[in-house]
This record gives C-alpha cells, structure tokens and sequence, in this order.
C-alpha cells in the first residue's frame, strides 16, 4: 500500500456507479439529434434487412389527412402504431409499417377553393386538371410537414416510400376496385334521400357528418281524415264491437259503422323539427305497438289552431303534453285501433296549394310514442326510414292506385323546386330556400308555416334544441334530400348465395375487436346501413370512371376498362378529365351518343377503403390481409367500413384479421379541447417543452380503448414516472461500469438473485402476453413497480453494499452484477417500442459499439430461471423484513436511530413457516441493518407489530460495536486488521484485494 490508512480516500475504493447517462434527460434537445441519427443510419433499411425471411406481421397504416400540422390525436394514433409494429419486429417478425395518406376530397378542394376566392377568381373558370394539380400539389406539402413531425415523434418507418392515394399506381388501383364492383352488378344509379351539403353542393356519407346542437322550429300539423277503406273492414264489425268491450265500451255491432265513421271528422296530427320537409309529405307512419285515441276538444285559448268540437287522433301517451302545448282542454272518446289506421286515407294539409294527392297511413316499426304525437310525418324525399317506409309498402300502395313516384322538392343550392307547389320557381316571390351558401337557414320553414296556418292545420308550433347533422369540413347543417346518386348494393345477391351485407356481417364475426365491444358496434351499423352511395359532386378525386346510358345502364366492355385503368397508372385519374377521354376510353366501339362519361367524384371512404389493394396486395415487403388495422372509435363507421365493405365487394372478406381502436384525447377537466377555450395540447408544444418520449409514455400509461385526459397536470405526472425509470435505468448504467461479464453458473447464484431471475422470467411472460393482447398500461405498469418498488426499493438497496463494498473476488458482488445485467438489457429491450429515444440512449451508453437496440431482441429467458420454490420462501422473507422495515421507520422518525444501519433489533417470528424461510439467510443484509438476531416465538406486547395479523414483533435495539469506515456498517470487529484500524474485516479483505491488483 502506498497510502498509509489515515490519508486513504476510502470513497475511492469503492465501486460506486461511474456513468455519462444524465440524470437530466434533456429529450428536447437529444431527440431531434437521434433521429436524425436513424435517418442517417438508414435504420429502416437495417431492420427490413434484420428481419429478412421472418413471418410477416403487418399493421396497415389507416392514412391521416394530408391537410395541416398534426394534432394531439394524431400522436396517440401513431405512436400505438409504432409500438405495435415495434414490438413484433422485436419478437422474431418481420413487422413493417408503411405510412400513408389520404389525400383526395373536399377540405383540400376547399382550401384551394378559399385561396381563389381570395384572389377574386373563379374555380369555374380554371380547366379541371389545372385545378386538381393544385390540389395534388397543396397534398404533397402537409404529407411532406406531417412526416417530419411524425418521424419527430419517434415513428419508424417507410417515410421514403409511403403509399398516398393520389399516387398514379393508387388512383388506377381505386378505378379498378371501382370497375370490379360496376362489372359485377353492384352498382348502379338510383334516387335516394341522402345527406347533401348545401354549401358545399356534394353528397355525404354518414362518416363526414358530425352532430352539434341548434334551435329548430317545431311544428303539429293537423292531416284531415278523407277517406276510410272498406275493403275486408265490414265484415269485422263483430270483431272490432269485442275488443271495444274488452276495452271496456258498451257497444254492439250496429254501432260501430257510425263509430267507424266519425273518423271522416277526425285529423291525424304529426309532428316535425323540419317544417320544409312538409311539401315531400307523401304518407304518415304509425305503429302497431301503440295505442291511440280519438279526442274531442272542448276548450280553446289560442290564437290559432284546433277549436272546439275538432276531433284529433293521437297516440295516448302523448296528447295531455301535446293539447297544453296547444293551449287547449279536451276529453277522451274512446280507442282508435290499429285496423281502423290501416284503413284511413288523409288529406295533405297543403292540399289547396296543389298537393291533392292521398296521405295514406302505414305501420312503421320505427314509430315509438316517446315524442310528438306518435305519429311519423313521412317525406321520402328527405329522410332513410321515411324513405325505407314508403318503399316498403310500395306494392301495396300501387296496388290501391297511389302513385309512388318519389318527387325532387329541394335542389342542390336548397332551393325549393317545382316538385313543392306554392313554394318553387313559379310561386310568388319565387323559390322558397332551406338554406343558403353560409348554411344559415332560408325563408322555408316561415313559409311553410304561413301556409299552414291559413290552410287552418296548423296544431301549435314552438321552438326546439336538439343535436343535428352538420358537415365535419364546412361546419355547417346539412338536409336530407333526394337526389339521383350512384350506389353500391348491400341486399343483392351475388350469385354465390351472398349479399355484400352478409358477407360483411361474416367477415366481422371472423375478426378480433379490440375493446371487443367494437365487434358489436360495427355490426349494429352493418346491419342497419342503406346502400353504400359512392357519388361526390366535387373535382378532386378519382372520378366514378363508367360510362351509363340514360337509364342508368353501366357499360360492361373489359377492352373499354383496360383502356381507362392504363391510362390511369400512366397519367392519373386527369385522364378521366383530359380533352377527347371519351373518345380514346370508347375507341370507335361504341356509340357516344348512347354512352355518357359518369363525372361524379368517387367518395373519399371507397379511396381509403382501397387502401388495402395497392398496399398490402400489390408491395411484396407486405402481406393480406392485414394482421391489424386501429384507428379512433369514429373508424367504425370510417374506415373500418368502408374497408370492409370494398373488400367483402370484391374478395368476400375483410382486409384485416383484427381491429383495435382508440378514444379520444380530452383536455385536462375532461371537456373537449377547443382552442376558444384555450385548453388544446399539442404535439409539438409537448415535445419541445418535455420531449416524445414523455408523449409516448402518457400513451402507453392511459387507457387508449376510452377517451383519455391531458394536460400539464397529467404530464408532469408522466414526468416523474419517466424520470424514475430514468434513474433506475442509470444507476444500471453507473453499477455495470464495473461489470468484467462474468458468467456465474446459475447453481451457484445466490438466492436472492434466483428471486430477480425468476421474476425476470415472470415479466418475460407477462410482458409478451400483453403486447399480444395490446394491453400497454399493463406493460407500464408492471414494469415501472417492478423498478422502483422490487428494484430500487428492495433489491439494488440490499445489494449495495455488496456491490460498492466487497471484493472484485466475491462470487455474491459478481452475481449481483451479472444480474443486473439482465436487469438493465431486460427493461431496456422491453421498454423500447414505447421509449425509443430514452432506451437508445441507454444502450448506446452500455455499449457505444452497438448500431441501435432497436435492431435488438427481446430477450431470451432461459427456463431454469423460472422458480416458483424460491419465489414462494422470499415472500415470506419479504413478509419478516416488511415487520422490520416497520420498526425502522418509527425509529427514524423518532430520531432514535440515523439510519437502518445504527440498528440490530431483535426479531421474534411466530410462524414456523416464516421462520422457517429465514434459515440460513444474512437476514440483517436483507434489512440493511447492522446485525439482527431472529428468535422464536411472540414478541413483547409493546413490541412493534404489523396491522394485518403477521406473528412477527420486532424490538429495536442499537447495534453494538463501532461504525466502519468504509461501509458505514456498525460491527464489533472494525480494527480487527491492524493495517486498515478504522474499517471492519470484510472491509479491510477488500481493501488488500484492490491494492493488490494495482
């Protein structure tokens, strides 16, 4: 020894954790860097290539919306994406993940629609293809913003070769899917009631329209009984005179002809939200399920409307409320059965205006009586049920010589057309309007209402708030109106005993839902959806590419096809819209007088539904179907659908083998983020004050399936989850600095280094098991208990002394390192799909000669660390040493004792099975005090005790000797060795151990 024992720095001995991983992330500024780093490295190369010849696992990317900066939902999406793809690739598959981007539609069209009228120029006026190349340049600069800030949140991916569906090869890969379904009989042209835009003059599906509330006038209107059938009625008079017994009514037979007949004097009253719906009244529905009355009014205090004498029929449990909204008193007559519904006839209540046709009445199982009157004002030109009612009952109605032709009172500016007499062009004051460009409401419902109140029927009116259909692009209402649309059949049969919704509603019993609850939401909207309507009235997309005669007739020439879809990969979809298209599409092969070019706009749902053909189908580095398809809840009726639906059109099953979904991310108080509000979180905010791993572990700890919080609150929480991770992971790093590898045989491990190997061996499992099950939170939380609770609350500080304090020969000090390096490469690996910055970090550290962890493994656990006889006996030894830590406690608060290592109490264990456990061990190790002495039996009464009954006391008592230098333990043999006089034994071994290897 050079240093005599009074000048020797004993700190210096000491193995005490050496590391250049800050305790201080700095994530902001080290991420960027990183990533870059990847980029450079060609990282995603490197693992298609690491992953050659594996089975495949495929995510398929459902494609954001090239329009903008990413928002707070985007990062969840895609940071659950990358973990997912991450974590496969790191279990032995070939997991790629290719990002794409919706790129056609109206929000792009908008845009650059806004930018002209700002310029004062007309989209009109512009050729087609100018203006689409616009769009398609306005696309391909968010998709190039929005992949930068998604590589910044750590996504790993094909960003050099993503799929967009503006691409040539995607657009004549849509016009295919298209021309399969067309080719096939599918499509076809029909007149529907369907959401149209006013504002924006196109069509939309259910997936484009989002609810928000509004006032709306409400109106009764009074439909005066004309007409009774009777047909197959008369001959029921005996029947009808019974159940008006059981009803209670002394009536015979005779009477009931002149019961029957006093509905003639009777009107049936409806009830609306939307008043101009009422020029497209064709019939009104009720229910078999409900029961009516005939009322008389007796009183009236109103200034329009019913007087007395007036006979009304309504549904029972609605009239009281109705006739007080009415200002009106009234009596009861007597039942109106459902037969005597069936077989009355009414008046329009425009009927002077022009509408002089019948009003019959038809059993409708959408009719309820939990609102208005119970009876359903039926216009199929502005709604789906009243449509499907009027269609329903059609072959009956033409059968009694109703004419059910479905008219057009409404154009595509909201207009009333001639189809509403006293209303359209003709009308005075010309055409009355639903709404106008702004989507503020029109003249329509003042009128409509005028016009009641002179014909006399109207009942009452009020005013309403109620949620209702507005576009997600304009924010602006929307109307139901019939229109000639091109539509994809759900009930047809396709030659092979299916229908496109039986085929659907199979392939969702074939297909895993995680939360499972979406199986069942996704097949309540398939089993109820109309027919898919595929036509947009818009410029930029992939156009409807059939020709139709005027009937509607498609074409069916496959020469005709293969001219449009080569034109298509070589030029895009402008092909369809290029001067002299039809002629080059027909060649001289059919008559162009009789075929016409179909100009509608595919709906952007069949665009994104088609994903899966010139993705998974047509990239050799993929596979279909998909392994997984996840996106928001809202996909249900988006892409989830549309994909299912394109592809049970034309493979008979769906693109994916399993659907997860996502909630969405509200702020803080749980009120939805709103920039009026000023509670918004944004991604980017996130990441330059805190860093995209802090992001990625909020979504990793939340319960993405429901709707998930955020706020500064929320993400400091996260903060300090993370930096506790952080920490253990660096005193790893610290610790294994003196780590030579040692490879100690596992039979000669200590056992409490067989308890960390065993539970490594338990995470391994549970680890996996929810990776499979995308169960993340669980993963989070297990492993960050494991690491600050059985790691750094129990094992690292029982194996501190060990590991700073004894000799570079002792076999426990090099099994405890060996062990924490199968801690440190376990956590990290597992932790790396969710944390990829930080883990890199940290195994660069460990190992500045590896190329990235993320071209790592899981680990492989051997199966002889799985050791349930040891794991049972250290619960029980925690159960003693949980007693012990207890007393300390109260010591140390007390101020009896500086810390655990003043302490030797004296432990009395009365369970033999705990006591049992503790033979053999260095229990005072294990409770990090001096000395310990166990003993059998029931402690002393003022003993400490734990609360749940355990037969352990513990006394405290001082340790007796003197406190070593170096180790800070109190023992009586410190001075033993008189070379090192200040230290204990095992101490001074250790210290001529080390002085010996210099």
């Amino acid at each position: 020894m050079t240093d005599t024992p009074e000048k020797l720095d004993y700190s210096k001995t000491l193995y005490l954790p050496e590391t250049e991983f800050p305790m201080r992330a700095g994530l902001p500024q080290k991420e960027p860097e990183m990533a870059k780093k990847w980029k450079e490295m060609g990282l995603y190369k490197r693992l298609r290539a690491s992953a050659a010849g594996r089975e495949k696992f495929v995510l398929h990317d459902g494609p954001p919306y090239a329009n903008g900066n990413i928002h707070i939902g985007h990062a969840l999406n895609k940071v659950l994406k990358d973990v997912i793809t991450r974590s496969f690739q790191m279990r032995g598959y070939d997991s790629n993940y290719v990002p794409g981007w919706d790129c056609h539609g109206l929000p792009i069209e908008w845009k650059i629609e806004e930018a002209y009228r700002a310029k004062g120029k007309d989209k009109n006026e512009v050729p087609i293809n100018e203006f689409r190349q616009e769009c398609r340049d306005f696309a391909q600069g968010w998709i190039n913003v929005q992949a930068e800030e998604f590589r910044r949140l750590g996504i790993e991916g094909d960003f050099d070769n993503p799929y967009t569906t503006m691409a040539f090869h995607s657009e004549a890969r849509i016009a295919g899917e298209l021309l399969k379904i067309a080719m096939s009989g599918q499509l076809y042209r029909g007149s529907k009631p369907i959401m149209w835009s006013v504002v924006e003059r196109t069509a939309l599906a259910e997936a484009e329209v989002e609810y928000a509330e509004v006032e709306s006038d409400t109106i009764w209107v009074k439909f005066p009984v004309v007409a009774i059938r009777r047909e197959g009625f008369a001959d029921q008079t005996v029947a009808i005179a019974e159940i008006l017994k059981k009803q209670g009514e002394d009536v015979e037979p005779a009477d009931v002809e002149a019961e029957f007949a006093e509905l003639l004097t009777a009107s049936v009253v409806i009830w609306t939200t939307t008043p101009w719906t009422i020029p497209g009244n064709r019939a009104i529905s009720y229910s078999s399920r409900v029961e009516y009355g005939l009322y008389e009014v007796t009183a009236a205090a109103n200034d329009f409307g019913p007087q007395p004498g007036e006979k009304l029929i309504f549904a029972d449990k609605l009239a009281t409320d109705a006739f007080a909204k009415a200002k009106l008193e009234f009596e009861r007559l007597r039942q109106v059965s459902a037969d005597e519904l069936a077989a009355i006839t009414c008046a329009h209540p425009l009927k002077d205006l022009g509408y002089t046709f019948d009003v019959p009445l038809l059993d409708g199982d959408h009719v309820t009586d939990d609102a208005g009157t119970g009876f359903v004002h039926t216009a199929p030109s502005h709604g789906r049920e009243d449509f499907d009612a009027w269609m329903g009952h059609s072959k009956a109605l033409e059968a009694r010589g109703i004419d059910t032709k479905i008219p057009f009172p409404v154009d595509d500016a909201g207009f009333y057309t001639e189809d509403a007499p006293g209303f359209g062009p003709s009308a005075e004051g010309g055409a009355a309007r639903v709404l106008d460009d702004n989507g503020k409401k029109g003249d329509a419902n003042k009128r409509v209402i005028e016009a009641l109140i002179a014909a006399n029927n109207l009942f009452a009116r009020g005013r309403i708030k109620h949620d209702y259909p507005h576009s997600w692009r304009s924010k602006k209402p929307v109307i139901f109106r019939n229109t000639p649309q091109w539509f994809v059949y759900m009930d047809k049969e396709l030659g092979d005993g299916t229908t496109l919704r039986t085929r659907a509603l199979s392939a969702i019993d074939q297909t895993r839902f995680v939360p499972a609850g979406g199986q069942n939401r996704l097949r309540a909207m398939i089993e109820q959806r109309p027919d898919w309507v595929l036509s947009r009235q818009r410029a930029w997309g992939v156009p409807i590419c059939v020709f139709a005669d005027a009937e509607g007739n498609v074409l069916k020439d496959e020469k005709v096809n293969a001219r449009i879809l080569e034109a298509f990969e070589k030029e895009g979809a402008d092909a369809w819209f290029a001067e002299g298209a039809k002629e080059r599409f027909l060649a001289g092969e059919h008559d162009g007088d009789k075929w016409q070019m179909v100009t509608d706009i595919l709906d952007v749902w069949f665009d994104s539904g088609s994903t899966h053909t010139f993705t998974l189908e047509d990239r050799p580095d993929l596979k279909w179907p998909a392994d997984v398809y996840l996106e928001g809840s809202d996909q249900h009726r988006g892409w989830f659908h549309s994909s299912l639906l394109e592809s049970c059109a034309t493979r008979g099953r769906a693109p994916y083998n399993a659907v997860i979904t996502h909630g969405f991310t509200m702020a803080e108080d749980g009120r939805k983020m709103s920039k009026s509000l000023g509670n918004t979180v944004t991604p980017q905010d996130v990441m330059k004050e805190s860093g995209a791993d802090i992001l990625r572990l909020w979504v990793m700890s939340t319960d993405y399936a429901e709707d998930q919080r955020l706020g500064k609150t929320i993400i400091q929480t996260n903060i300090d989850a993370y930096r506790k991770i952080r920490n253990t992971v660096r005193w790893m790093l610290g610790t294994l600095a003196h780590d030579h590898g040692d490879e100690i045989a596992y039979a000669d491990l200590p056992e409490l280094e067989k308890l960390m190997l065993h539970r490594l061996a338990e995470l391994d499992q549970l680890v996996r098991k929810s990776y499979d099950e995308f169960d993340f939170k669980r993963i989070v939380r297990a492993l960050s208990d494991f690491a600050n609770v059985e790691l750094s609350a129990f094992y690292f500080d029982i194996r501190k002394d060990t590991l700073y304090c004894e000799a570079p020969s002792s076999l426990k000090r090099r099994a405890a390192l060996q062990v924490i390096r199968k801690l440190f490469d376990c956590l990290v690996l597992w932790f790396a799909p969710m944390m990829p910055f930080t883990t890199e970090e940290a195994w660069l550290s460990r190992d500045p000669s590896a190329e990235s962890v993320h071209l790592e493994q899981f680990p492989v656990i051997p199966a002889e660390w799985q050791n349930e006889a040891v794991s049972e006996k250290w619960k029980k030894v925690r159960t003693v040493r949980r007693a012990v830590t207890g007393a300390l406690e109260i010591e140390r608060k007390e101020k009896r004792i500086g810390s655990s290592l003043e302490a030797a109490p004296v432990v009395h264990v009365g369970d033999a099975e705990l006591l049992k456990a503790l033979d053999g061990l260095d229990f005072a190790e294990i409770c990090i005090t001096s000395d310990i002495a166990v003993v059998a039996g029931e402690g002393p009464a003022e003993a400490f005790r734990l609360d749940d009954g355990t037969k352990v006391t513990v006394e405290p008592k001082l340790a007796e000797g003197t406190r070593c230098a170096r180790s800070w333990r109190v023992t009586k043999d410190v001075g033993s060795d008189p070379d090192y006089p200040d230290v204990s034994a095992r101490d001074a071994k250790a210290l001529r151990e080390l002085a010996a290897l210099k």
